[in-house]
């Protein structure tokens, strides 16, 4: 029997609770539409009134799982203040953040294979993230001369794998990975590197 209050319009951010629960327990892929149902407290059936299968349960915790993460970094970036390379630090630590804080959108997000195009919707709220890392590393080529500046779409590529790459080996538990630094500490240090590698010399570091 369905819970109390699902019939009011509960039931579809019920299921996608229970999809991130067992995600988080047992993988993207590690879970049934029958499983989420029964954490759900309903049945079977009761999904299809939602969600046509699995993955348009999984795109959904994704879509939710974007807009979070677009809200933190965004929040984080701050327009570049109260200096370039703070907001840059700021934006990867938000990055690390919600990877601990929202295990479960962040592997629907990532780990999960759903395509970023699935829906209008789920596209829509992705590119918001992306939109702010553009800004940001549009905000810092500009300090550049013109001849020296690389496209700020490379730069917010590069920005991106850095953050995600600290995440993936040394935020998030993998075996063999722990080492003498905290993740933080490290993706300080490479967006240090990195900026510097491109000659800028932020007024906040000397």
């Amino acid at each position: 029997m369905a819970k109390a209050g699902y019939h009011h319009g509960n039931l579809r951010q019920a299921l996608v609770d229970a999809a991130l629960r067992l995600i988080e327990a047992q993988g993207p892929t590690g879970f049934t539409l029958s499983e989420a149902a029964k954490t759900a407290g309903v049945t079977p059936a009761a999904v299809y009134r939602h969600f046509a299968g699995r993955d348009d349960l999984i795109a959904e915790c994704a879509r939710q799982g974007h807009a979070i993460f677009a809200d933190l970094i965004d929040h984080a970036w701050n327009e570049g203040r109260p200096s370039t390379l703070a907001a840059f630090e700021a934006t990867g630590r938000a990055y690390l953040a919600f990877a601990r804080k929202f295990p479960g959108h962040y592997m629907a997000m990532f780990e999960s294979g759903v395509s970023m195009s699935r829906s209008p919707e789920l596209a829509a709220v992705a590119q918001r993230s992306q939109a702010v890392l553009a800004r940001a590393a549009a905000a810092l080529t500009e300090q550049l001369p013109e001849g020296r500046r690389p496209p700020a779409s490379m730069v917010a590529a590069h920005i991106w794998a850095m953050s995600h790459g600290v995440v993936e080996l040394f935020a998030r538990g993998t075996p063999g990975a722990r080492g003498p630094f905290q993740p933080e500490e490290l993706l300080e240090a490479g967006l240090g590197i990195y900026m510097r590698g491109m000659g800028l010399l932020p007024a906040d570091r000397g």
